[in-house]
């Protein structure tokens, strides 16, 4: 291998390197904000969860409409 063969060689390793930090920096950045929304949703999903089971008793204790057939 030449000198010149080296440095290329080397040149192209740098920039490799460069690219792949730089995904690693971007993928980085999505895992961020994908908890971002899941927390998010794990909250909103749990608000309608107490949401849905404090209003158990109302449910149970509300009429029944007759059938549509009546």
């Amino acid at each position: 291998m030449t000198t010149d063969d080296a440095i290329h060689h080397i040149a192209d390793l740098q920039h490799r390197i460069t690219e792949q930090e730089k995904t690693i920096t971007d993928l980085s950045e999505m895992v961020v904000e994908q908890w971002k929304k899941i927390d998010v949703l794990e909250r909103r999903l749990g608000a309608l969860r107490e949401e849905f089971e404090s209003s158990k008793d109302t449910r149970n204790s509300a009429p029944e409409p007759p059938p549509p057939h009546y």
